[in-house]
């Protein structure tokens, strides 16, 4: 019986959403996961560099922009020399306010000030979500008419797992996005990830 249980586990599906018994649950496993990858940045400045000439090119009269789930918000921070325009990051945990223009925030909330009025949207935390269709409609209601959500996906947002409960491969981004939203584009970025050995793939997503 030990060995049947253990074969179940190996066999069990890697991708899919991870179940938390509460919100609660969620919240704190977010903050232990980000406590644990402080010193931590996934995002490559090439792939940074390569969208602001695509968001340039584009998306007309840029204002504002938001990246979700930055913890040290490195992102942001390119973002905002490039493109010479406010943008913010948020992060759920309490160490958000160590970091430049970032806000203690759950990114599937949405504050009234920005539904209609966020030129870009750049997040690689998509995984991050406990419920990625309600994430993805939130993200949404923010992106200006001419304005685009920008999604990236490595093969590592393909695994859940407690701290990225939401695993997906490719096709599953795809499908998911397609249900209410247009691909504009996707577009392949450079390495990137805590080892640098991962190829970027990025999802543009406008309203349809």
């Amino acid at each position: 019986m030990k060995i049947f249980h253990q074969i179940k586990a190996r066999l069990a599906p890697k991708t899919g959403l991870y179940k938390y018994s509460n919100y609660e649950e969620y919240k704190q496993a977010q903050i232990d996961g980000n406590l644990r990858k402080l010193d931590c940045v996934w995002s490559s400045n090439t792939n940074i560099e390569m969208l602001t000439e695509y968001i340039k090119q584009n998306v007309p009269n840029i204002k504002f922009g938001i990246c979700h789930g930055t913890r040290r918000g490195e992102e942001q921070a390119l973002f905002r020399k490039l493109l010479n325009i406010e943008v913010i990051g948020t992060e759920i945990s309490h160490t958000a306010t160590q970091f430049p223009h970032t806000i203690e925030w759950d990114f599937h909330n949405v504050k009234d000030e920005w539904i209609n009025n966020v030129d870009f949207i750049y997040s690689n935390s998509f995984d991050h979500s406990y419920n990625p269709e309600k994430c993805l409609d939130a993200w949404m209601s923010c992106i200006a008419p001419n304005g685009i959500c920008i999604l990236e996906w490595t093969r590592s947002h393909a695994v859940k797992t407690k701290t990225d409960p939401f695993g997906a491969n490719k096709k599953t981004y795809e499908k998911l996005i397609s249900k209410k939203y247009r691909i504009k584009e996707i577009l392949s970025g450079g390495i990137t990830g805590k080892d640098k050995d991962q190829t970027a793939v990025f999802f543009i997503v406008t309203h349809k």
